[in-house]
């Protein structure tokens, strides 16, 4: 019964956190963009392992008030074994509207936390399988995080609780073709 309860819980706040992010892209609020694919579109092969691997270029507006820094996760909940984590960044000053397209690890910002092949880095999309959906998140936080080590998304998502002032998303998907290797 108390995991019902708690599957419940979790799924209605859910709801109410896309409604509320819904409601804030109405309004023309907190927003997730990429010059290379609209939302729900196709990510170009370049950023993929088919391609050169390199992080795709994004952008954003409408950062909510009193927000101090942003982080970004990148996953695919399609994954075969679980959602995998393509990218985890964090604390990227509030001042950023956009990320190049290459974001280089070594440039010390933003802070670049572990993906699921346990690199600080980026990785490219790389499905096995038919087409997978690949979720940007970028979160709005009112303060800085630690910047000791390199932090999962599993502990960025517990360094961030109590801290998101807004969520914005942009999902995009990409499928291998059959001469891919």
């Amino acid at each position: 019964m108390k995991v019902e309860l708690a599957a419940v819980a979790s799924s209605c706040a859910a709801a109410m956190l896309l409604l509320t992010a819904g409601a804030a892209l109405a309004a023309g609020g907190f927003r997730l963009t990429s010059p290379a694919f609209s939302a729900g579109g196709t990510i170009p092969v370049r950023y993929t392992c088919d391609g050169r691997g390199s992080s795709p270029p994004l952008a954003w507006q409408g950062v909510p008030g009193g927000t101090r820094s942003l982080a970004l996760i990148v996953d695919d909940p399609d994954a075969p074994r679980g959602t995998f984590v393509h990218w985890v960044l964090y604390n990227l000053p509030v001042s950023t509207t956009h990320l190049g397209a290459g974001v280089d690890p070594k440039s010390g910002m933003p802070r670049f936390g572990v993906n699921s092949r346990g690199d600080a880095a980026y990785t490219g999309m790389c499905p096995p399988s038919g087409a997978h959906h690949y979720h940007f998140k970028l979160y709005a936080l009112d303060t800085r995080l630690p910047a000791q080590g390199h932090m999962t998304k599993a502990e960025l998502l517990q360094a961030m609780q109590g801290h998101e002032l807004g969520m914005a998303e942009l999902v995009g998907v990409y499928r291998r073709h059959k001469n891919s290797s």
